[in-house]
């Protein structure tokens, strides 16, 4: 069967190993011609209630098999996906109600208290799906259009979806991030972009269909969302959490289920390197790591070496717009452990200066991804699309231009800088916090940092550090100022460092710096991180 659009990947598998399980989830397995069936039969009821084409169908839930049942059955109804994180709350909800003018609402009666409003100005709603419907939750919700029941619209049995209406270049999903500024942008991704994005995945890490991956982030999340189509193309089994508040639990899953595919972000990563059974722990099957979202310090890369000796480990790094830039060979790691490695497989990157010229190896500028898994845009904001998808080498294309600064070696390998917008101006001149990072997490003692720019009458910005130690360290931060100025040009040295139990993250993992900032100017607030 060919696959040009994201569900017929799940399509073919159901039809190759239809009696295969496809997920576990929540104590329960379903196989994957439960799920294909599932799915259809949500295609179907979103059809009769309105939704055609091209219409934008909006999932609020947990991580759940509801969630990975409603984002194949939005597909099979040839309209557009959209999830959004669990904890989300009424003011951002009703946001992106209306900016996707969404026709259907996927949820569960575990969020009524959040959904419940936000739908009330969301007058283009065609109907409202609820997991976990009872009468009194329908009772209350009897402002809202043609309220359904999930369980009852998705009865196994549906062989056949709804008639095919879209073509690859047809939007599959619009993937919410935030700017900067923190405002949320619609990353618009084909059914072309994803299958393209799996494709050149699948190429290095070679999933199997005897593989096991762990998915302990958040669907709404490309990286958390990838899994589950990576495993589905493959015929591979999915172990579903909803987070991973309880990291012991997932671990212990981890070696029930006989994972083989362990996909994380750093915070996870150190989670799971302190947990004090982590020694204890069979993790033999696992065969591959896979981190984003953030670099992965070496010294957790070299200790997860050691934790798990017969696993390959993956450090990546991408992006919404384009789902993955670079990885970094396993076998590369030794000689270049400070690299996020080589463009991903049928992708093109290259390194510009602020006129867009390309530059040579060593210099730093911009990094600019050529290839198929680049989004067509932003969601209605030709302005902010018109600024990252710029013309290519090829009359009528674009590529995108990702705000990241990096640098080439002479083999190709890129060296992430920092975030155009991160970096900091002290005394005259440029500092990159990551580099400043690095060198604050490889003093012994200290398991996390993060740096920023404060704003300073005499240097234009200081540059404060927040760090988090390893359990029984015995460093402060005088000592940790005093490595510094032993290791970096003085510029560079923080004026000022603050030892905290935790970091500010946000839903995906990722620090939130402007937390930090706001802390300073709030000192109040500080203890929320605490």
């Amino acid at each position: 069967m060919r696959c040009s659009l994201l569900h017929d990947l799940l399509a073919a598998t159901a039809a190759a190993t239809p009696d295969a399980i496809a997920l576990a989830c929540d104590g329960r397995r379903y196989t994957y011609r439960d799920l294909d069936e599932r799915a259809n039969a949500l295609a179907h009821a979103l059809h009769e209630r309105g939704v055609a084409r091209g219409d934008r169908v909006v999932v609020f839930a947990d991580n759940s098999a509801e969630t990975v049942i409603s984002f194949w059955g939005i597909l099979k109804a040839n309209a557009v996906a959209t999830l959004v994180h669990s904890q989300t709350k009424v003011e951002k909800l009703a946001y992106l109600l209306a900016d996707t003018d969404a026709r259907a609402l996927i949820t569960d009666r575990a969020h009524e208290a959040v959904y419940a409003t936000a739908a009330r100005s969301a007058r283009q709603l065609a109907t409202v799906i609820v997991a976990g419907l009872d009468h009194a939750t329908r009772t209350r919700l009897g402002h809202l259009p043609r309220v359904a029941s999930f369980d009852q619209v998705t009865v196994p049995g549906s062989p056949v979806p709804p008639a095919r209406r879209c073509i690859d270049k047809d939007l599959a999903a619009l993937i919410y991030t935030s700017g900067s500024t923190g405002e949320p942008r619609g990353v618009m991704l084909t059914h072309r972009n994803m299958i393209a994005a799996t494709a050149s995945v699948a190429e290095y890490l070679v999933p199997r269909p005897d593989d096991v991956i762990l998915c302990v982030l958040p669907l709404a999340f490309s990286y958390g969302l990838y899994q589950i189509v990576l495993a589905f193309s493959c015929g591979a089994r999915a172990v579903l959490h909803r987070s991973f508040a309880y990291p012991a639990d997932v671990m212990r899953s981890v070696v029930e289920e006989k994972v083989t595919a362990l996909p994380g972000v750093p915070t996870m990563f150190a989670t799971i390197l302190g947990l004090t059974t982590s020694t204890e722990l069979d993790l033999s099957t696992v065969r591959y790591v896979t981190n984003a979202g953030a670099a992965l310090p070496t010294k957790h890369m070299r200790e997860l070496r050691k934790l798990m000796p017969a696993a390959r480990i993956f450090s990546m790094y991408g992006m919404t717009e384009c789902k993955r830039c670079t990885y970094l060979p396993p076998e590369d790691f030794d000689r270049k452990p400070d690299s996020v490695g080589i463009a991903i497989p049928n992708t093109e990157l290259w390194i510009v200066d602020e006129h867009g010229q390309r530059l040579g190896p060593g210099q730093v500028g911009e990094l600019v991804v050529r290839g198929a898994t680049v989004m067509c845009g932003y969601w209605r904001n030709p302005d902010l699309t018109a600024k990252k998808l710029r013309p290519g080498p090829i009359p009528g294309e674009h590529v995108l231009f990702t705000g990241d600064l990096g640098r080439l070696d002479d083999e190709g390998y890129l060296y992430f800088v920092g975030r155009m917008d991160d970096v900091i101006k002290s005394r005259g001149e440029k500092v990159s916090p990551v580099e400043v990072e690095a060198t604050i997490l490889a003093i012994q003692g200290v398991r996390e940092a993060a740096v920023i720019g404060v704003p300073d009458e005499i240097l234009g910005a200081a540059i404060k550090a927040f760090v988090v130690l390893e359990p029984g360290a015995t460093i402060d931060a005088s000592a940790i100022l005093r490595e510094c100025r032993a290791r970096l040009e003085s510029f560079k040295v923080p004026t000022n460092i603050e030892v905290r139990t935790t970091l500010p993250r946000n839903k995906n993992g990722k620090v939130q710096k402007s937390e930090l900032a706001l802390s300073i100017n709030h000192p109040e607030r500080a203890h929320e991180y605490f």
